[in-house]
């Protein structure tokens, strides 16, 4: 006799205005079952895990909870049930301290010196390190997902759902949770695991559900699938891979950085100290790091949105440009894209063409005599949508009416499209499938082939070992030496992302699996 499913989804469906979220979706999780869910942007993955937490309701369809028919009223309601969710964007107040955090998320009230012990207790059978009394300010990105997990782990959970749980952990950060989820599922405890880094869900999860378009797709086994494979199921299609010219030979240097120091922003920001680089014409040099440690203050500091202290900080082809604003360095050739696309990279509520003006204006013959050439401004935007299949009514579109992934393609599409003579992009693929995001690693390539030089500031560590030449480590405002991608070591960069700078004996070694998975 088969087992009970501890959770079963049946006919699951979901509707927004305009939009079927959700149709028909039935799968099932197994006591001690890692369980992965899978799918581009849009898929329906987060709006149906919602359900599951209680946070919205289905309009179809029925769940049932260890055999018995069931209806989540709320986030309170389901932590009853033993169902808890670590996610992807943490709640944390970041000026209270570990205990403090975790207190706020209880449902009941107990004693702080109770909590404490039951904290405690927690962390030495799961060997997750933390200091009670420490203030979140001071923390790591991977120490505050711990906060998280401990909150969820408090509940003994019988099942747990984790959104996105590594976007922001290094390799071995990655490895200590895969430890501690297998020793959960030991236990009997069942995991939903959400991710789009497919490697990992070969290594940790027993079977993958996979959702296209609100639908579901396929129910396979992980550990038998390739990633390709997987992926593919995703988009419903064929995934490319990049093309590489053979035997390229780089050119002559383009971008320059010279002991670059910028104080941080607020009591929280990053400060940079004493960076320096260069990247030569055809060369692709990522900046690998946890969120928080500079990457943005790196960005503003390159594109010129913050001057440097010196001219000579900052050189492209050869000139000096610390010292210039945004405009004056996008007319010596280079161009950017920043993190934030929606009111950073674009103002939502202009149209497509009118935000092609804002950084093409010059550079595509936009402004004649001081007059804007709504024509070509249209011609151009039209031609970055078409060239990157950007989802949209038109150049007269709105950007806000674009979807996340939409608005990143057409982004970088407008960037690319301009030619520049230097190239800086922070997170170009996030919020995009893996079909275009294999589109926009390929479109990348081909710049740099013309000659461009390009720096891809990421978070995702695949993205820059499978995109790049070059390689450094950007923590807590330092960056690191480069190093060539062809021969990194991931332990290494791991252990750099981390804040171990060229310490040999440091602890923690990656396993096997992980290692290999990159």
């Amino acid at each position: 006799m088969l087992p009970t499913a501890r959770l079963d989804l049946s006919g699951i469906t979901k509707r927004f205005p305009g939009v079927l979220a959700n149709d028909k979706v039935s799968f099932s999780v197994k006591p001690g079952e890692i369980h992965a869910l899978l799918g581009e942007n849009g898929a329906g993955k987060s709006t149906l895990v919602k359900m599951i937490y209680g946070i919205m309701q289905p309009d179809a369809g029925e769940i049932r909870w260890n055999g018995q028919r069931i209806t989540i009223a709320n986030p309170k309601a389901a932590r009853r049930l033993g169902i808890g969710m670590v996610f992807q964007h943490f709640s944390l107040f970041e000026a209270m301290t570990v205990l403090e955090n975790i207190a706020l998320g209880m449902d009941g009230k107990i004693p702080q010196r109770e909590l404490e012990a039951k904290i405690l207790a927690v962390m030495a059978q799961y060997g997750l390190k933390l200091e009670p009394h420490r203030i979140v300010s001071t923390l790591s990105v991977g120490e505050r997902q711990r906060i998280e997990i401990v909150r969820a782990l408090l509940l003994n959970p019988n099942l747990l759902i984790m959104d996105e749980p590594t976007s922001v952990l290094t390799p071995q950060e990655v490895e200590q949770l895969f430890v501690v989820l297998r020793q959960l599922a030991s236990e009997g405890c069942s995991i939903l695991y959400i991710s789009h880094k497919l490697h990992e869900i070969k290594a940790l999860c027993d079977t993958a559900t996979i959702l296209r378009g609100g639908k579901l797709v396929d129910t396979c086994d992980p550990r038998v699938e390739t990633s390709r494979s997987m992926a593919e199921k995703m988009i419903g299609g064929s995934l490319k891979d990049i093309q590489r010219g053979e035997g390229r030979a780089l050119g002559r240097m383009k971008l320059e950085v010279s002991h670059l120091s910028v104080a941080g922003d607020g009591p929280f920001g990053v400060s940079l100290k004493d960076i320096s680089f260069s990247v030569k014409a055809g060369e692709i040099f990522g900046i690998a790091g946890v969120a928080g440690n500079g990457q943005n203050a790196l960005l503003l500091a390159l594109s010129g949105e913050v001057l440097a202290s010196t001219s000579n900080a900052i050189h492209v082809d050869g000139v000096q440009v610390g010292r210039m604003t945004a405009k004056q360095r996008r007319l010596a050739g280079m161009a950017s894209v920043p993190e934030e696309r929606n009111g950073h990279a674009a103002v939502p509520e202009f149209s497509l063409s009118d935000n092609t003006i804002l950084t093409g204006r010059d550079r595509m013959g936009m402004v004649s005599g001081g007059m804007v050439n709504g024509a070509a401004a249209k011609t151009y935007a039209g031609a970055v949508i078409a060239a990157f299949s950007v989802k949209a009514t038109g150049p007269a579109a709105l950007a806000d009416s674009l979807s996340g992934g939409n608005l990143q393609k057409f982004i970088m599409g407008r960037e690319i499209m301009q030619k520049p003579s230097v190239l800086v992009v922070s997170q170009p693929t996030w919020g995009v499938d893996a079909g275009a995001a294999a589109a926009i690693h390929q479109a990348l390539v081909d710049l740099a082939a013309t000659g461009s030089a390009i720096v891809v500031i990421s978070q995702d560590l695949d993205e820059l070992l499978a995109l790049c030449d070059t390689l450094a480590v950007i923590n807590e405002g330092r960056l690191s030496a480069p190093m060539q991608v062809a021969g990194a070591n991931i332990e290494e960069i791991g252990l750099l992302m981390g804040g171990v700078h060229g310490d040999p004996t440091a602890p923690t070694k990656l396993s096997e699996e992980v290692v290999h998975a990159y």
